[in-house]
């Protein structure tokens, strides 16, 4: 017999039976999780301004893609690696995870994300954004972007994690492409930010809060849609809560 399949939130003992994650676990992986993506991620964007573009658009694209990746094989059987808020929402939204964890995640994502902006700010005093995220043209246009681009990216997190591994090369090499893809043509027009907690915590730390309703209504907008997307290319059993008792 095969060992059971590893599912995020549960775990494989010695003699092969699922146990599951705790809470705690889950909360410390997704605190941990969008630290690293908020200090990697808005770290590159700060460092690329500081030293007059020696990363590259290209470059701060690819290192939020990079950082999206290893978070996931480092915390993806834990907690799923959700490291947003939209995306928790959209994994509720889909019936992978029950209500009573939606807010405790959300509260981790946010406090870790925090966290990684005040490192940032003691670290970089003189930058004055901390890496926010602003639209470049109208508020309308950026709201509809990042709708758009928060619905691709929840679609392929719902698809590479249905009937397979969440922690695995597809799931991690596809989310993490995607994120790369969507920030290298969309970062000019609306940031690309797809993440409430990413906006949110440069905005706190740095206090420029002009239009940031916009990353924080439309990635959850964006992900709600993903939902019934995914049901209409996908068996209709696809968005369901995993139970580890049912399991073969």
């Amino acid at each position: 017999m095969g060992a059971p399949e590893k599912r995020a939130g549960f775990c494989v003992d010695a003699d092969g039976v699922i146990c599951k994650t705790s809470t705690m676990k889950k909360l410390v992986a997704e605190f941990i999780g969008t630290f690293c993506l908020v200090f990697v991620g808005t770290g590159a964007i700060i460092v690329n301004e500081a030293s007059r573009g020696a990363v590259t658009h290209v470059g701060v694209a690819l290192t939020f893609g990079l950082v999206v990746l290893a978070m996931i094989y480092t915390v993806g059987d834990i907690s799923g690696a959700h490291l947003n808020p939209a995306v928790t929402f959209g994994f509720w939204a889909a019936k992978r995870m029950p209500g009573r964890e939606v807010l405790p995640y959300i509260v981790s994502q946010v406090a870790g994300a925090v966290l990684a902006s005040a490192c940032l700010g003691f670290l970089f005093p003189e930058n004055k954004l901390l890496g926010a995220t602003l639209p470049a043209g109208s508020e309308a246009q950026s709201f509809v972007l990042e709708t758009i681009l928060t619905f691709l990216l929840m679609l392929t997190i719902l698809s590479v994690s249905t009937g397979a591994r969440e922690k695995g090369i597809t799931a991690g090499i596809a989310v993490g492409a995607v994120i790369a893809l969507e920030a290298l043509f969309a970062g000019p027009v609306s940031g690309a930010s797809m993440n409430p907690a990413r906006s949110l915590a440069p905005a706190l730390m740095s206090g420029h809060f002009a239009h940031l309703w916009i990353y924080l209504v439309a990635p959850p907008l964006g992900a709600l849609i993903a939902m019934p997307a995914c049901r209409c290319i996908r068996e209709k059993d696809c968005c369901a809560r995993f139970n580890p008792e049912t399991a073969s």
